[in-house]
């Protein structure tokens, strides 16, 4: 049974608000890579530099990253971005959109990026599971109904 829920409670458009555009996730991929600074970001991305202040400040006022001033020897004070914890919740999120571009759209040669466990070596695999620990293959095999922040009536 498919659950009607309304546009205004849906959290999936809530967070595209935050994070559906280009260049935002480009900025997260670095942030999760460990690259803070704003001129190392926009040499990696190519953003211009209007569209990456404004994601920067968006990705601040929302919480995912924080500012952190440091200071050249002989230069001002500027500022570094780090991810915040609601910022770092977000990575699987990145690896699953990698993940999917991997597989439909990496070229002839393979993926550009490979994800390997630091401990052990072995590739990053994402699965999906219930609070009881089993793995759930795909859409078919979950049931949406309205939670609490749905505004509809719950059973």
């Amino acid at each position: 049974m498919n659950v009607p829920l309304r546009v205004e409670h849906c959290s999936i458009e809530r967070t595209l608000d935050i994070v559906g555009e280009k260049w935002t996730f480009l900025v997260l991929r670095e942030a999760f890579a460990g690259v803070r600074r704003f001129a190392d970001i926009q040499a990696i991305i190519g953003a211009p530099r209007q569209v990456l202040s404004a994601r920067l400040t968006r990705l601040v006022d929302e919480g995912l990253l924080r500012k952190v001033p440091y200071r050249e020897p002989g230069q001002r004070q500027r500022d570094e971005y780090r991810l915040t914890d609601k910022g770092r919740d977000l990575y699987p999120l990145l690896v699953a959109l990698m993940h999917w571009g991997d597989r439909y759209l990496a070229g002839e040669d393979g993926p550009p990026v490979l994800l390997s466990h630091r401990d052990c070596g072995a590739p990053i695999e994402q699965h999906f599971r219930c609070a009881e620990g089993h793995e759930v293959g795909g859409p078919r095999e979950v049931t949406a109904r309205p939670g609490p922040g749905s505004g509809l009536p719950t059973t």
